[in-house]
């Protein structure tokens, strides 16, 4: 059978047939069409006060006679596309971002088309793309780096934390550099994936607690709780716990997942510090660069808000509630 756009008329009866209570399955079913049909126009044909035929047909009208006049996107649309690729920005966060921030928009698989056809001719956007390589699996076996005395596993974490149910419990970990030799201590915000990031001359606790105590002071009063993995580096997790006023939980060996956050992140600052880095040459601006370009990227998980925006809602509001107790 083949496909007939809806009338105005038939926009009318999916309203009201909607308002009386009717499932789009029934709707689907009395107006003798299929139920995509009626699920993607009340999806894409509604407006900020809901679904009003009259609006919805003008929506369809002008969809059709953008696609007659020539390409849905702009030249300045694609300018602010290639600026952000340029920022090291994903297409689908570039994507979100557009949408959530109500300007002209553009599918995050179109940027994918048009960076392709880009390398094709020989241009350079591909090259802002994140590298995405097979991870080898770790398979579990004998811990054979001793174990660090006073641990308190991650089961007696409280359940908030897991939850993501409040602001102000922290991942951490370390990126290291070619022959195992210097080393980034990487911390995260688990509800708005801030994150704050310290280069290290070497892999030792005491260098790794300092670095952890110096990032994380100045939001000491927003740190609860602290989780890691079984590395000798964070041997020290008592002295952090006790200058930071908060609790340190270790997660299970070989149980990445239970610091997917941290695990993800660590992924995208691989790409300011590629494996086989040598770290010695790196500097503070470039670890400020990567921190800037990490906290000022919009993430889907967050509504497309970057995690400088929602890291810094957080802590305006817990300073507001103090500011009301006193």
């Amino acid at each position: 059978m083949k496909y007939t756009h809806l009338t105005q008329n038939e926009r009318y009866q999916i309203a009201i047939l909607n308002k009386a209570g009717h499932d789009q399955s029934e709707i689907a079913q009395v107006m003798n069409r299929h139920p995509s049909t009626i699920s993607r126009e009340l999806r894409r044909n509604r407006g900020r006060r809901g679904y009003r035929p009259k609006q919805a047909h003008e929506f369809s009208q002008a969809r059709m006679r953008a696609c007659e006049n020539g390409p849905r996107v702009t030249a300045e649309t694609w300018a602010v596309v290639d600026a952000k690729l340029a920022e090291t920005w994903s297409p689908e966060q570039i994507a979100g971002h557009l949408k959530a921030n109500e300007q002209p928009t553009v599918s995050h698989e179109a940027i994918y088309r048009r960076i392709y056809a880009d390398k094709r001719a020989g241009g350079t956007l591909h090259r802002a793309l994140r590298c995405q390589k097979a991870r080898r699996k770790r398979y579990g076996g004998r811990e054979r780096r001793g174990t660090i005395p006073n641990q308190v596993s991650i089961d007696l974490r409280p359940t908030i934390v897991g939850e993501r149910g409040r602001f102000g419990d922290w991942e951490g970990d370390l990126v290291i550099g070619a022959g195992q030799k210097q080393a980034l201590v990487t911390l995260n915000e688990r509800t708005s994936r801030y994150t704050l990031i310290a280069h290290v001359p070497f892999k030792t606790a005491q260098a790794v607690s300092d670095a952890m105590i110096s990032l994380l002071t100045p939001f000491a009063a927003c740190v609860h709780t602290l989780t890691t993995d079984n590395g000798k580096e964070f041997a020290q997790h008592e002295r952090i716990a006790k200058e930071l006023g908060a609790d340190f939980f270790f997660a299970h060996p070989y149980a990445s997942w239970e610091r997917g956050a941290n695990e993800n992140m660590n992924g995208l600052i691989r790409q300011f510090f590629p494996k086989k880095m040598c770290f010695k040459s790196i500097t503070p601006t470039d670890v400020e660069f990567a921190v800037h370009r990490l906290n000022h990227r919009p993430r889907k998980c967050l509504g497309f808000k970057t995690p400088y925006e929602v890291f810094m809602e957080q802590l305006h509001s817990r300073h507001n509630a103090v500011a009301l107790q006193t």
